[in-house]
């Protein structure tokens, strides 16, 4: 029997070089025959390579992971892969669809490896997923309206135009509201805004942005781990920063699945 083979994608780069280093350690005889960025990347990479199993990000540029497995379909075993969504998590688990919540932990991993090894070694064809993908589609679909993508912010005596994609954290302070996010260099900056953070979270992103505090509102693709506290709360480690977030007892069920 030839070993068997894996398509990895996601678009943080540092996020799929641990997944595969992971799997290297948990499932040492397979064989990752592709990378890919994002969803038209993977779908590419499918078609050339055609891996036994594909391993993809739900939430990628372009084209969604959710949008590639469609186009793959039962030609290969599908392994999703979410960062801090409950209603993504409850959708595929309701689905018996294989899914790793980031980050991913090593015996979550080795759970979904032996179900995949089970499956290869049954010969059984991959799962009839096509009705559940098509609702996940539509969940995960870009929206029409992109919402906010600029914020404008008075820097003694320069306007900064900051891109939201930019943006790692914003924090409310009274009729205020702190923004942190990153220049060119990948430095991290701040500043104060006029907008009050109730009148920016109805403008951004939700699948992008969430809510973990009352005055804190996160980007996802910020977060480089998530520690639990006492009481039912966390504490959120951002990339390249130092400081750390609260996460109260209202928005822990968005880290249930860690």
């Amino acid at each position: 029997m030839n070993a068997p083979t894996a398509l990895v994608a996601d678009d943080e780069p540092l996020l799929r070089e641990a997944l595969m280093r992971m799997l290297a350690g948990a499932w040492p005889t397979l064989e990752i025959v592709a990378q890919a960025r994002n969803g038209r990347e993977a779908i590419e990479m499918f078609d050339l390579h055609q891996p036994d199993i594909c391993f993809l990000d739900v939430q990628m540029p372009g084209k969604t992971g959710v949008e590639a497995a469609q186009h793959i379909g039962r030609r290969a075993h599908l392994v999703f892969v979410t960062a801090f969504d409950q209603y993504a998590v409850q959708a595929f688990a309701q689905g018996a669809l294989d899914y790793l919540v980031k980050p991913v932990e090593a015996s979550r991993l080795a759970e979904t490896v032996a179900r995949l090894q089970e499956r290869l070694s049954a010969s059984r064809p991959a799962l009839n997923t096509d009705a559940l993908l098509q609702q996940l589609a539509m969940a995960f679909r870009a929206p029409t309206n992109p919402g906010l993508r600029w914020v404008r912010a008075s820097i003694g005596s320069t306007v900064r135009l900051i891109d939201v994609q930019e943006i790692d954290f914003l924090r409310s302070d009274e009729k205020y509201t702190l923004v942190a996010w990153r220049d060119d260099a990948g430095a991290p900056l701040e500043a104060v805004i006029r907008s009050p953070l109730k009148e920016l979270i109805a403008q951004l992103d939700a699948t992008q942005f969430v809510q973990v505090h009352r005055s804190v509102l996160v980007n996802l693709r910020a977060i480089s781990h998530v520690t639990r506290g006492e009481n039912e709360t966390a504490d959120i480690h951002l990339k390249g920063r130092q400081e750390t977030l609260p996460v109260s007892r209202t928005y822990l069920h968005l880290f249930k699945q860690m």
